[in-house]
C-alpha cells in the first residue's frame, strides 16, 4: 500500500487569516473532536503494546519513549509524571528526545535527522532485551526515531510506536505499531495540534493502564503517589479516612508516620 502522509495534507479550512477569533476557535474545536474517535479505532493496537509493556516491566524491564520535537516532549512529559503519580522509580519509564534535554524547551537544528544518535542515546541507559522502546513520531518518518527502533530490533529489544500516518516507515519497523489517523491539521502540517493531542491521549492510556496492572492503584485511588505538596497530602489523608473510617486527625497522624497511603492501609489492615 502506498504511504501517504495525511498529517501533511492540506487543511480542510482555508483563508484562516480572514476568520474571526470565534470562528477560529470553533473550527479548531470541531477538528479536535475527531481525535478521540481516531484513538478509539486504535485500541486493539494499543492493547497489544500495553500487554508487552506490562510483561516487560513485571520482569525487571524498563519502558523507553524516544522521539523528536513535540513527540519527544510528550514522551518526556508522560515519563516524568509516572514517579509522582504512581510512586515508581524515575528509572522505570524514561523519555528521550532528539537533541538532549535542551531540546525540551528549544528546537535543536537537524537533531531529528541523525540516523545514529537515537541508538547512541538509548545505549547510554545500558538498554537490554528486558526493556521495551516506543518510538513517537507523528509523521512516522523521523530518521532519529526509525533508526533507534531498527537497532532495537537488531538487538532483540521489543519495539512499538505511536504515529499518525498509516503504513509509515516507523510503523513498518515497529513490532507493535499504533497508528492514530487524525487527518489533515487545521493549520496545514502543524502536527503539534491533532496529532499531538492523539499522542498525548495514547500515552495517557499506555502509562495509566500499565501502572494499574502493576498494582500501583487501589480501587481507583493513587495510593502510591508521592506526597510532594499540601494538596496531595490532603488527598492522601482523605483516602485513608474513606478506607479506614477514622477521623481526619488520626489519618493525618498515620500518614505523617508512614509517609505513604498504601503503607498506612497495609499496616492498619494487618492490625499494626
Amino acid at each position: 500500500m502506498k504511504f501517504i502522509k495525511t498529517t501533511e495534507q492540506d487543511s480542510n479550512y482555508n483563508h484562516l487569516e480572514k476568520m474571526t477569533i470565534n470562528q477560529l476557535l470553533n473550527n479548531i474545536n470541531i477538528e479536535d473532536q475527531t481525535v478521540p474517535i481516531a484513538v478509539k479505532k486504535s485500541i486493539p493496537q494499543i492493547e497489544l503494546l500495553v500487554e508487552q509493556i506490562v510483561y516487560k516491566l513485571k520482569n525487571g524491564g524498563r519502558l523507553f519513549y524516544i522521539g523528536a520535537g513535540t513527540s519527544g516532549r510528550l514522551g518526556i512529559l508522560d515519563a516524568s509524571e509516572c514517579p509522582p503519580t504512581f510512586g515508581v522509580s524515575k528509572e522505570l519509564v524514561i523519555g528521550i528526545i532528539a537533541g538532549g534535554d535542551k531540546a525540551i524547551r528549544k528546537a535543536v537544528e537537524n537533531a531529528e535527522d541523525s540516523i545514529f544518535q537515537g541508538w547512541t542515546d538509548l545505549q547510554e541507559y545500558n538498554i537490554s532485551k528486558k526493556d521495551i522502546v516506543i518510538g513517537i513520531a507523528a509523521s512516522g518518518t523521523t530518521p532519529y526515531v526509525i533508526s533507534a527502533i531498527e537497532n532495537c530490533n537488531l538487538n532483540e529489544i521489543a519495539t512499538g510506536c505511536i504515529t499518525c500516518n498509516k503504513n509509515s516507515p516507523l510503523s513498518i519497523v515497529s513490532k507493535y505499531p499504533i497508528e492514530v489517523i487524525v487527518g489533515p491539521e487545521f493549520v496545514t502540517g502543524s502536527s503539534r495540534m491533532k496529532a499531538g493531542t492523539a499522542q498525548k491521549l495514547v500515552l495517557n492510556m499506555i502509562s495509566t493502564s500499565t501502572m494499574i496492572k502493576l498494582d500501583k492503584i487501589k480501587g481507583n485511588k493513587m495510593v502510591d503517589m508521592q506526597l510532594s505538596n499540601s494538596k496531595l497530602v490532603d488527598r492522601g489523608i482523605k483516602m485513608i479516612i474513606n478506607e479506614l473510617n477514622i477521623s481526619y486527625e488520626e489519618a493525618q497522624f498515620l500518614l505523617e508516620k508512614y509517609k505513604n497511603v498504601r503503607t498506612v492501609l497495609q499496616k492498619q489492615n494487618n492490625g499494626n
